[in-house]
């Protein structure tokens, strides 16, 4: 059975915060951010806004464009590296928000790999014929998980959110392949150490920013630029194909020399890559959809195109999902 994307909607805040702002900020600049990452403003949430606001928002923009009313969705997969609470999860509030009442539905955490995560389980449900639609959403705010006098991590991450949904679109279409891996002995390369169970919330927690995203920059890169061709890699070989077959690489938007490496690994010009992080910045989970959403809207993606969307991140997780594109 042949599991697509028949939907897909963006939300992302109006708040701009450019390089140019950073620079009275912290200890950096324009040039300095733009050459080793690629990115040149971000979007930042207003007080008020939380990730299942976003989350929902772009839920409602899939759902008209899938054509489809919220009761039809048998189950929502909610995936997040800003959680708005430890529980309930965060499909509950967006199920209730969007008026799915007929959903089920829960919260697939694998950082920047979890939209890659969450289609390819999504796909699954699907394939054994007792749902037939599924709403996917990756959201964050990961502004409130950022130490902004920590130059090294501020200057990378956005929010915004991006959703799809899922429902069978034939045999020659959809979901041909995946790949998913994980790495535990990395887990302390990149994490959000307090605010739950290992170090809940305290006066040392806050003293010493636990609750914020504390990163060892160097390795993550490495692993990312090791990673990001391989699985993909993987994922093609496993849907009998390769590199040469590939008409566009939807990769986690995290830092353009990652996105680069990768596209020299798979022999592919960056013409056949899609990448926004210059406008967005890492959205983590959202960084996909909202690179996937572009495509469409400009046209790019063509009827039986192959599409091979890949994350990786904290955990460390990484993983690839090959798809045979139908056209919406």
């Amino acid at each position: 059975m042949g599991v697509g994307i028949i939907g897909i909607g963006t939300a992302v805040p109006s708040r701009v915060l450019t390089n140019f702002e950073l620079e009275k900020m912290v200890d950096t600049s324009d040039e300095w951010i733009t050459t080793r990452t690629g990115i040149k403003e971000r979007r930042i949430a207003d007080n008020k806004t939380t990730p299942s606001d976003l989350g929902a928002e772009a839920a409602l923009k899939a759902i008209e464009m899938a054509k489809i009313s919220p009761e039809e969705i048998d189950l929502i997969i909610v995936t997040s590296a800003s959680l708005e609470m430890v529980f309930p999860s965060m499909a509950a509030i967006i199920q209730n928000k969007i008026g799915a009442k007929n959903a089920g539905g829960f919260d697939l955490l694998s950082a920047c790999t979890g939209f890659v995560s969450s289609v390819i389980t999504g796909a699954q449900f699907i394939r054994t014929g007792d749902v037939k639609t599924v709403l996917v959403i990756g959201t964050e705010v990961l502004s409130r998980f950022i130490d902004w006098e920590d130059r090294n991590t501020c200057v990378l991450f956005g929010d915004g959110a991006g959703a799809v949904i899922l429902r069978e679109v034939g045999d020659n279409y959809g979901l041909l392949s995946w790949s998913l891996h994980l790495d535990g002995s990395g887990a302390d390369l990149l994490a959000i150490p307090g605010g739950c169970a290992k170090y809940p919330c305290s006066e040392e927690v806050l003293k010493n920013k636990l609750h914020y995203i504390k990163m060892n920059g160097r390795e993550v890169f490495k692993f990312s630029v090791r990673v990001i061709g391989e699985v993909t890699e993987e994922a093609l070989s496993k849907a009998g194909l390769s590199s040469k077959d590939l008409n566009w690489l939807v990769p986690h938007q995290a830092n353009i020399r990652i996105i680069e490496a990768g596209a020299e690994r798979l022999g592919i010009p960056l013409d056949k890559v899609a990448i926004n992080l210059q406008k967005y910045g890492n959205t983590s989970t959202a960084s996909i959809p909202l690179a996937l959403e572009e495509l469409i809207k400009e046209k790019k993606l063509k009827d039986g195109d192959i599409v091979a969307l890949v994350g990786f991140g904290a955990g460390l997780s990484w993983g690839s999902a090959v798809m045979r594109w139908k056209e919406i």
